[in-house]
């Protein structure tokens, strides 16, 4: 007889069949995402469907983490995952473990998304870059070890600076381990520390051949570089996530590599240049040192103690010519004035010795008019004792010896008798009361 199974049983038994099967672990589905789910918790669930199927499918939480891109209904993709059941429902599943773009349409919208994502981040702006190294002594190239890239990268940057050493860091640039390996790469490098710049990029291809750029593990190892990164990934209308977060984008590799590095044959004709500015600056400023050197030398030989002391004897000498001048100058005015005080004393002293003469002439003729010797002359005498006048004979005694003077001669007398006299009707001259 059959078994007879339970509608639990069964389902777990087509669960334990598509869980046991090899078959349905790791298989690659195509298909267009509908009746989108996003769950609280992490998880997303919604609808892989072509033209002609359908089937449920789940990407936890741990998975999902991983997604470089924003899912939503319409968009192509390619899951990677396992078949399996849901014993309640007994429906068939898709788990899913890894989601990629698939087409142009849905690796456009990837790409957009993850743009937006990172622009909001500020991994896009210019404050954030660093500036290149104006002449990088080695340059680092993460790079396919092959192809015309790498071989136009290294022939230009030696043509125009082989001054610079050039390191390759070969990597996968297509396929599904291209982004781990550049990130590799690019870590590897920023490691040893011993690069001053990183070239990163690729030829030209379709934008699934340069989808790895586009990784955002890779738009993040090279914004986070602490060696400055330019990025360099096919043509010139290729633009990649690389090139936003890059610190510089070059359209191609050929012209990453001119931007790398000067060129040498401008850099000795600006070395000429600056040689001979140089020169000239140097001949300028010998000048300027030497006329200040000759103007300090003449500010010392001002300030010299030889010409301090020329100059003091200078200012003394004119001092003295000046007191000489002046002493001369005063001594001629004093002797003019003297000179003419002279002669106004000789002639006030001419006039006064006349005035005195005149006077005295007076005087002596007043004199002789008073005289006693005129009076003796007109008949009278000079009476004396020892000398002195006698003008009363009341001083007189009897036996008294006087002298009596006359006109002429003398004679020695003795008083023999005083008479008193008479009172006298009027009074006498003056000159007659010393008889």
């Amino acid at each position: 007889m059959s078994t007879i199974y339970t509608v639990t049983k069964l389902n777990n038994e087509i669960k334990r069949l598509l869980e046991s099967d090899p078959a349905f672990h790791g298989l690659f589905v195509a298909g267009e995402i509908s009746n989108y789910r996003p769950h609280p918790s992490g998880h997303h669930y919604f609808t892989l469907k072509d033209e002609g199927a359908a089937i449920n499918a789940v990407m936890f939480r741990s998975d999902a983490a991983r997604l470089r891109f924003r899912l939503q209904n319409g968009m192509k993709v390619v899951a990677r995952g396992r078949v399996s059941s849901y014993p309640k429902s007994g429906q068939v599943q898709l788990y899913i473990a890894e989601l990629m773009p698939d087409g142009a349409g849905a690796l456009h919208v990837a790409f957009e998304q993850l743009k937006e994502k990172l622009y909001r981040e500020g991994l896009f702006d210019e404050a954030r870059k660093r500036p290149l190294p104006v002449i990088p002594g080695s340059i680092a190239l993460v790079t396919a070890e092959s192809g015309a890239a790498v071989r136009d990268m290294v022939r230009i940057l030696g043509r125009r600076w082989p001054l610079a050493r050039v390191r390759i860091f070969p990597v996968l640039v297509q396929g599904e381990g291209a982004p781990r390996s550049l990130c590799r790469a690019l870590a590897f490098a920023n490691q040893l520390a011993e690069d001053d710049l990183i070239i990163t990029g690729r030829g030209g291809g379709s934008l699934e051949d340069l989808w790895a750029f586009n990784d955002e593990a890779v738009a993040r190892a090279i914004a986070g570089s602490a060696i400055p990164v330019i990025s360099a990934v096919g043509h010139e209308p290729d633009v990649t996530i690389a090139d936003f977060v890059a610190d510089l984008r070059a359209p191609t590799p050929s012209g990453a590599a001119e931007l790398a590095v000067p060129d040498q044959t401008d850099v000795r004709a600006q070395l000429r240049q600056l040689e001979k500015r140089l020169e000239t600056a140097y001949h300028r400023t010998l000048e300027r040192r030497a006329q200040k050197v000759n103007l300090l030398g003449a500010r010392l030989a001002a300030h010299s103690p030889a010409h301090t002391l020329a100059e003091k004897r200078a200012a003394l000498t004119r001092q003295a010519e000046r007191l000489e001048h002046g002493f001369t100058g005063r001594l001629a005015e004093r002797r003019l004035a003297a000179d003419l005080a002279a002669d106004r004393l000789s002639g006030l002293a001419a006039q006064k010795i006349s005035q005195e003469r005149e006077r005295l002439r007076r005087a002596a003729v007043g004199l002789d008019a008073m005289s006693p010797l005129r009076v003796l002359g007109r008949g009278y005498a000079l009476a004396t004792r020892d000398g002195t006048a006698i003008t009363n004979a009341q001083t007189l005694r009897k036996g008294d010896h006087i002298q009596v003077r006359f006109e002429k001669g003398s004679a020695e007398c003795l008083v023999e008798k005083t008479i008193k006299s008479r009172k006298p009707t009027k009074k006498p001259p003056p000159h007659n009361s010393q008889l």
